[in-house]
């Protein structure tokens, strides 16, 4: 008979602390839920004897089977149960009735189930950071690291709260960089297809008539039509269809090695205009992720990590690493940043001030608020240069069309009119 160490759940949503005598831990746990009590923790108290195997803190229970799902959990939905979870925190609910009222309050689907998953987990003994790290197609390694330490702290309802915050920014920052490369991209894809109609069906008749002139076409006419026949006979339309189809496989291809991500990373910071979006946004993402962990209380060499495997670009990534590497030898975060020369001045200034007056995360925090408002500054300004820009293209390319098509006529009808003359 082995004596147990648990922590429970009474009827009234109380913790209690106790110890059991059982076989086994499946007994343990029978008798704490005989007992009108739901067990939370459970472990064997130490003995006499050595134990030859420690037996983990966390009661297993079996998984639940999750629905068929492609992809993640949306992340309106979990923005929207973070929120929940930390109001029911703020209230007082134990955790276990937290979830139970956010699974019954859920729709059917991947969300749903997984909360029920975790509230098994949870009423199993495990705590709720080990629970949610069992379903990672809903909380990501960012958001059971800040769960982890809400639990450490005794501030579980806060840290809900500021990952709320911290997905909404990140979301919306998100939406705003696809939203600015939407309207070219439509422009583009309906300029080629018009152009690439023309080229196959309008441009081969015109050639047609042309060869009835019995004149000598001029250098743009026949580079026209030299265009056209590439595009209708030589499957040019097949090329223009499929590059970026070959583009988007070579750059896959090229992040499936370390080099190869870093390779594609660098070369989209180069992008003008767009490179810079680029870049304030992954200064934005990565200095929120630190700052928000840092403020959670996870430990500064254990927040870098977790920061630069979230902060979505290869090249902040490895400048991360090289700032562990030299805080774990006893530097400064501000000198390896400096060195690694990804970051305006601002931003090291400002992480230079933060550690020495000791409110580094909120430096950081300040200097993702600012990128933030850079981002919303570039992409209206982007949005603005491309409009004038897909026009000009357009008129050029419009022009070229009309003018290589209309110049054998003029040729002809100035021909005609000499010999008419004479």
């Amino acid at each position: 008979m082995a004596t147990f160490q648990y922590q429970a759940l009474n009827a009234s949503g109380q913790e209690v602390k106790d110890e059991i005598d059982a076989g086994n831990r499946d007994e343990a746990i029978a008798k704490i839920r005989q007992k009108g009590q739901i067990p939370t923790r459970l472990k064997e108290k130490a003995g006499k004897k050595a134990v030859k195997k420690k037996e983990a803190d966390v009661v297993v229970t079996p998984r639940r089977k999750m629905p068929l799902s492609f992809g993640g959990v949306p992340r309106k939905q979990l923005v929207n149960f973070t929120r929940q979870l930390s109001t029911l925190q703020d209230a007082g609910l134990p955790i276990l009735r937290s979830l139970q009222i956010l699974e019954q309050q859920q729709k059917p689907g991947l969300l749903k189930a997984i909360i029920g998953g975790v509230a098994e987990e949870v009423e199993g003994g495990g705590t709720l950071s080990d629970s949610m790290a069992k379903y990672p197609k809903a909380f990501d390694k960012l958001y059971v690291n800040m769960i982890a330490a809400g639990e450490a702290g005794g501030v579980l309802d806060l840290i809900l709260s500021r990952l709320a915050d911290f997905m909404e920014k990140a979301a919306k920052l998100k939406k705003k960089v696809i939203g600015a490369m939407i309207y070219p991209t439509v422009v583009i894809t309906i300029a080629v297809g018009v152009v690439s109609m023309i080229m196959i069906f309008v441009i081969p008749k015109f050639e047609t008539i042309f060869k009835d002139f019995n004149t000598e076409l001029p250098a743009i006419t026949k580079t026209l039509l030299r265009v056209s026949r590439w595009f209708a006979n030589e499957y040019g339309w097949a090329y223009i269809l499929f590059s970026p189809i070959a583009l988007s496989l070579i750059v896959r291809l090229l992040k499936m090695s370390a080099g190869g991500r870093y390779f594609v990373d660098a070369v989209k910071l180069k992008i003008p205009v767009l490179g810079n979006i680029l870049g304030k946004t992954a200064i934005a993402r990565f200095t929120r992720t630190l700052g928000t962990l840092i403020s959670a209380g996870v430990p500064i060499l254990d927040a870098i990590n977790i920061t630069k495997e979230t902060c979505g670009n290869e090249v902040y990534a490895k400048a991360l690493t090289k700032v562990h590497d030299a805080i774990r030898e006893g530097e400064s975060m501000a000198d390896p940043l400096r060195a690694a020369r990804v970051c305006d001045a601002i931003v090291v200034n400002m992480v230079d001030v933060g550690e020495e007056t000791g409110d580094l995360d909120k430096m950081l925090i300040k200097v993702a608020d600012n990128y933030d408002n850079d981002v919303d500054v570039l992409v209206g300004s982007l949005i603005s240069i491309l409009e004038p820009i897909m026009v000009v293209i357009l008129g050029v390319i419009v022009g070229f069309i009309v003018i290589a098509l209309f110049a054998p006529m003029i040729a002809l009808i100035s021909s005609v009119s000499g010999s008419t003359k004479k």
